[in-house]
């Protein structure tokens, strides 16, 4: 099919090329107005390690790097069980379900940054800054670790971090008008009859010598 047929099939269908995007992008956003607002609280935080933890011109390059490896292992240490566990029962909490738990660490430097998402901004305030207080706890047990230092303790953030309502609502006007386009090509497929001489041509493998007039009356 060319792109002139396309638009033929689109113009012959134009209804519903337009009212069922439309009618996707209310249902949307009607059901996005009861999803519950999501919430985001983050901390960053620097990784203290004990042996050959040197600030002089001494430190060597693998010094620094066995020190990034820890707070590698930091990172993934905040993810683990055990310091859900804690930090849920530290909150009285029977599990952190309800939370999205996001980790990142750099790959030249000790810090590590913690992101907490919630139904609710000071519960996710409170999550954040707990896990790294159980992280620090743990890691100084088992790990060559210090301490972990919060440079930026989490805050109770003022405003939903999500759902993105706006985004769902264009994703559902898309997938309508897309939706529409395959089903108005699928019945112009599918429809046998013929319609005009264009169609009789291609039927018959034969030219059309002429035509005959409507005529009114009976």
């Amino acid at each position: 099919m060319t792109l002139q047929e396309l638009l033929i099939v689109l113009r012959n269908h134009l209804r519903m090329v337009i009212l069922m995007p439309l009618l996707a992008a209310l249902a949307v956003a009607g059901i996005s107005v009861f999803l519950p607002n999501q919430y985001t609280a983050s901390t960053t935080m620097y990784v203290l390690v004990t042996s050959g933890d040197s600030t002089t011109a001494t430190t060597t390059s693998s010094d620094l790097t066995a020190s990034q490896m820890i707070t590698n292992d930091v990172a993934t240490l905040m993810k683990s069980d055990r310091v859900k566990a804690d930090t849920a029962s530290d909150l009285g909490l029977e599990d952190l379900r309800g939370f999205k738990i996001s980790v990142t660490s750099s790959t030249t430097s000790r810090v590590v940054t913690l992101s907490v998402t919630g139904p609710n901004a000071q519960s996710a305030a409170d999550v954040a800054n707990a896990m790294v207080k159980n992280t620090s706890d743990i890691a100084q047990s088992v790990m060559e670790v210090k301490s972990i230092n919060a440079i930026d303790n989490a805050a109770a953030p003022t405003s939903p971090s999500g759902p993105n309502r706006p985004l769902y609502v264009v994703v559902a006007l898309l997938a309508g008008l897309l939706m529409a386009i395959m089903i108005a090509v699928l019945e112009e497929t599918l429809n046998t009859k013929v319609r005009n001489s264009e169609d009789a041509e291609e039927l018959l493998g034969v030219p059309v010598i002429g035509h005959i007039p409507v005529l009114g009356g009976k």
